[in-house]
């Protein structure tokens, strides 16, 4: 369960860094795909930071908080942390949704990573709890 946790912590590291890429690049972005779907706007909006660190940054510091922490076997603090980190997301989805008016596609791919990190972070403190008992 660790590996597969590290693993798709890995995945939204990838998806973080592609996002902070736009973020920093005046080109077009590869996945303006339509008038709802832009990563560049999204990525360039008032609300791609905090106070001046790029939201894609602190992405890619919680996802590699993530994956060390379930390599060492830390499920309650891994679980507090990917729900801290699915809280942010959900905070910027509704940004995305309510605000913007716009979906970014990394972004969409982060919250579903996360998403999935949460619900197995849930299921590997109670088999670590199931195995100790």
């Amino acid at each position: 369960m660790r590996y597969l946790i590290a693993l798709l912590a890995v995945a939204g590291i990838v998806a973080a860094t592609l996002a902070l890429r736009i973020h920093y690049s005046m080109d077009a972005p590869p996945c303006d795909i339509n008038a709802h779907w832009d990563c560049g706007i999204v990525n360039h909006s008032r609300y791609s930071a905090i106070h001046g660190i790029p939201v894609a940054a602190i992405g890619i510091a919680g996802y590699a908080v993530i994956a060390i922490l379930a390599l060492f076997r830390r499920y309650r603090l891994l679980l507090a942390t990917s729900l801290a980190g699915l809280a942010f997301t959900l905070y910027l989805t509704s940004i995305e949704a309510r605000i913007l008016e716009i979906w970014c596609l990394y972004c969409v791919i982060s919250q579903a990573i996360m998403a999935l990190i949460f619900l197995l972070s849930i299921a590997a403190l109670i088999w670590s709890r199931k195995s100790t008992a």
